[in-house]
């Protein structure tokens, strides 16, 4: 099957095997969500995810903001909030910025 046809597969029920496929392909990534974050390094609170009243999230993590450590933190705190695997985040946006946006596929 090709293209739009092998995701309306996976609607079909006696498609089993076609879902775990489906599960990953560049269907179901176009209707990701994307989550908007506060970033809290170098925070003694962490590992923590709040929710504010206005929805968003705030994540404190131990480690600083250096080299990339508090990202590769957020995004395995993050994980383990949502229940989803660490392979299924991906940030698109605010990679230097305390407020970041990540997409969850």
């Amino acid at each position: 099957m090709a293209g739009f046809h092998r995701e309306l597969a996976c609607l079909h029920a006696d498609a089993p095997r076609m879902l775990a496929f489906c599960a990953c392909s560049s269907f179901n990534r176009a209707m990701a969500e994307v989550v908007s974050v506060r970033v809290k390094p170098g925070s003694t609170k962490g590992p923590l995810v709040e929710t504010g009243t206005d929805g968003e999230l705030t994540v404190y993590v131990r480690e600083r903001a250096v080299e990339g450590k508090a990202n590769d933190a957020v995004v395995r705190v993050l994980a383990e909030h949502l229940g989803v695997p660490r392979s299924r985040i991906e940030l698109v946006a605010g990679t230097t910025s305390r407020v970041k946006r990540f997409r969850i596929g």
